[in-house]
């Protein structure tokens, strides 16, 4: 494909990064994003980026990347913990990178504090967590920017379904509008029970 960005002395580096650990609607997605040789530049944290700007670099880094994504779904994210399933998550990233790239990267760099190794059934990549990273690795800023990319447009199809919680502009996170249709309408079955708010809104 001639996309990789390959290094004698580095090997090739893949950044990992989530989206939609605090909302209380919707899956947590992950992806794992190896740079290519053309990446484009200004990669950072995707909360820092317009959202102009960020399906520009989307669109970018989808055409000289090699990336995946992981999902996990709100029953996965009910039944096994938030943490749990962003570890999952993120497993399932790397999983799909290392069959889009033949091979296994050499490191994994991985946004916040813990890394699934040790955590999650299936990690076998050697992996160092950042905090901050994805401001500091652009290898973890395009991760970012690919996930809530995609996390943002699979909460807009949503909010055709379900048009009360004000999805397309919250993105399922527990803004005043989302929890004053809570209370009205109840929970769908994309709320996450496990979560305090929903939780205790499903009991009435």
């Amino acid at each position: 494909m001639g996309r990789l960005l390959f290094s004698a002395q580095q090997g090739i580096v893949a950044g990992v990064d989530e989206a939609g650990r605090g909302p209380l609607a919707g899956p947590v997605i992950a992806a794992a994003v190896v740079l290519g040789r053309n990446a484009p530049t200004g990669l950072d944290d995707s909360k820092k980026l317009s959202a102009k700007r960020r399906a520009a670099l989307e669109e970018s880094i989808k055409g000289t990347c090699h990336w995946a994504l992981g999902i996990a779904d709100v029953e996965e994210i009910d039944r096994l913990n938030i943490f749990a399933a962003t570890m999952l998550a993120m497993t399932r990233a790397m999983a799909g990178l290392c069959t889009e790239l033949g091979g296994d990267p050499e490191d994994v760099l991985i946004d916040g504090n813990l890394t699934p190794a040790g955590r999650c059934e299936g990690w076998r990549w050697p992996a160092r967590a950042l905090v901050g990273g994805d401001g500091l690795e652009p290898c973890i800023s395009a991760a970012s920017i690919i996930a809530k990319e995609h996390r943002d447009r699979l909460m807009r199809e949503a909010a055709l379904k379900h048009p009360h919680y004000g999805w397309e502009r919250n993105m399922g996170y527990g803004t005043k509008e989302h929890m004053a249709a809570l209370r009205t309408h109840g929970p769908t079955p994309l709320h996450r029970r496990s979560f305090a708010p929903v939780a205790q809104l499903a009991m009435f």
